[in-house]
Formats: structure tokens, C-alpha cells, sequence
């Protein structure tokens, strides 16, 4: 059957349409995305506002048109962080469902960790072992860990990189204080999980998902996307750690004169990698390896497994 999983996340509405049933891998069959940047649509209070939730409602009734257009027998609509968090978070819901049809899902920040951890678990299989798995958002900062498709820990931590480049990087290029005072926040939160996780033993193997981490592994040396999903790209420390000063001293349009670097997410991209250097170093990763599945296709396998019980 044709799927649609429709992601309003903090940075993009994305509609990803796939060929799938139970027991098979999923086939991309349509990509379909908007950037709307929702985490940078709040006012002072928190609230989504009205201009905003007309943006979203419209680039829902895209992607619904979109999705009939290609097909779809069964949309899985959801939100995560940026409508999450907003204090006016069931207006907007009632809003798009009323203007839309549409009823969002919106997922707990610990719900959004174990989705992402099944896809990389289902892409990796059982060989890879226990795994630690990093997810970087536009909201949020996902961290999974377990042997299984369950894992034995999840958390969320508001370190997303559009989030934190709103509200603690306002110049470009940023001002060397706020970088400093931006890595001391991010290595703090992160510091605070850590025990959760260091107890539970070593992981065998570290992945990472989401565009942050792609575009820091390509600008360290990856392939390039064009080159396939299935060639291993990994992200190393000591490569992240010698770019940081080089993207806390470049401007948005010289980061996205980068090699893999889009123009939308450039301004965002020091924040990422402050927050993937601090992830890496405080829970004593010398490399991992970057995963081409994540949330998305988490709620895709989850939906399959679903239909197959």
C-alpha cells in the first residue's frame, strides 16, 4: 500500500510518501517539503502566532493535495517540538483540524527518541549490537540507547539548533561571547543525562540521524548525497572540533557556500555543531556513523507493525 507520513517539525513541513506493507522495507516514492521554521514563529510568549497558523494550515492543504496526488491510502500526520512547546499549542491543533481536516499527532520528545531509535535499529539490524543513537533537530536533541527496538533509555533536551540559534545567537557572525556562553549552556544540559545512560554499559555502536548531522559529516568529508543511502558515512570528532571555530567565524552565506550546506539551514548550523561536539564529547564518542532513516520512518515501521499484528 502507498503510505504518506506528514512531519510538521520546527524547521519543515515534509510529506514523504512510501511503497510499503508489513515485513517489507518501505520505498521512498515521493518527497515533498516546505520550510516554514516554526520555532522561530513564537512571540515573546510562546504562542504560535495567527500568520503563523495560517502558514501551517496552508502548507498542510499543500501537502494534503499532494498526498491525494500521489495516491496515498493512509496519511500518519504528526508535530514535534515547535507545536509541542507552544503555549497555544490545542488552539493551533483546533485551527488546522478545522481548516484543514487534518488531526495532528504530537508526539512526546520521548516518543520522538524511541520512533527514531526503531528506524535506525530496523537499518542497522540486530549485528550492530547495543546502540547509542543522536538525533538533532530544529527543537530538540534526541538520545536513545538500548539492544532491542525499544531502547532502555530516551530523553529530550531542548538543544535543537534552530531553537537554540534564536534565541542565543542573534548576530551573524556571532559574537565570540555568545558562542562560549552558547557551548556552556548545551555541554551543561547534555551533562545532566549522561549518568542515565553511562550505566547501562558502553554502546557498540554510535549512529546519528537528521540534517544537522549529515551536512557536518559531508562538510568533514562524507559522500555526497547523490552517492546513495547506502554508502557508510561517519562523522568524527576531532574533524567536528577543528570546523566549530571555522563556522563560530563565517557568516550564513559563507557557511552555505559549504559543500552539503543548504541556504535555509546554514544560519542554524554552528548551533548544531555545538551541540552534536558536546554530545560526542561528553559521551566519549570518537566517531559515529550517520543513519539515512529517523522519525519519519520510525512512525512509518510502527504503523507497519501495526497492521501486521
Amino acid at each position: 500500500m502507498r503510505l504518506g507520513v506528514l512531519d510538521v517539525g520546527s524547521n519543515t513541513v515534509h510529506l514523504l510518501v512510501v511503497d510499503a506493507h508489513p515485513g517489507a522495507r518501505p520505498l521512498p516514492a515521493h518527497s515533498h517539503k516546505v520550510e516554514l521554521r516554526l520555532a522561530q514563529l513564537l512571540d515573546e510568549d510562546g504562542a504560535i502566532g495567527s500568520d503563523g497558523v495560517d502558514q501551517l494550515a496552508a502548507v498542510v492543504r499543500e501537502a494534503l493535495q499532494a498526498a491525494e496526488d500521489k495516491g496515498v491510502e493512509d496519511l500518519l500526520p504528526f508535530a514535534t517540538s515547535a507545536v509541542r512547546e507552544a503555549s497555544n499549542a490545542d488552539d493551533v491543533l483546533a485551527r488546522v483540524r478545522a481548516e484543514t481536516g487534518v488531526e495532528l499527532t504530537v508526539l512526546t520528545g520521548a516518543e520522538e527518541a524511541r520512533l527514531t531509535f526503531l528506524a535506525a535499529r530496523r537499518w542497522f539490524g540486530w549485528s550492530a549490537g547495543r546502540l547509542l543513537v543522536l538525533d538533532i533537530g530544529g527543537g530538540s536533541l534526541e538520545i536513545a540507547y538500548g539492544m532491542d527496538e525499544e531502547p532502555d533509555a530516551a530523553v529530550s533536551l531542548p538543544l535543537g539548533a534552530g531553537r537554540l540559534t534564536a534565541a542565543r545567537l542573534p548576530d551573524d557572525p556571532p559574537h565570540p561571547d555568545d558562542v562560549r556562553a552558547l557551548r556552556r549552556h548545551v555541554r551543561t544540559e547534555i551533562a545532566r543525562t549522561v549518568g542515565e545512560f553511562s550505566r547501562l554499559g558502553a554502546p557498540d555502536h554510535v549512529v546519528a540521524t537528521s540534517k544537522t548531522f549529515r551536512q557536518l559529516a559531508r562538510i568533514t568529508g562524507a559522500a555526497r548525497s547523490a552517492e546513495g543511502l547506502y554508502v557508510q558515512r561517519e562523522l568524527k570528532r576531532a574533524s567536528l572540533e577543528a570546523w566549530v571555530p571555522r563556522l563560530a567565524a563565517m557568516t550564513s552565506t559563507e557557511r552555505a557556500e559549504l559543500p552539503g550546506v543548504s541556504e535555509g539551514r546554514a544560519h542554524q548550523l554552528l548551533a548544531g555543531a555545538l551541540v552534536a561536539e558536546g554530545a560526542m564529547d561528553l559521551f566519549r564518542v570518537e566517531s559515529l556513523e550517520i543513519c539515512p532513516w529517523a522519525l519519519r520512518e520510525g512512525v512509518i515501521l510502527r504503523r507497519l507493525d501495526h497492521m501486521g499484528q
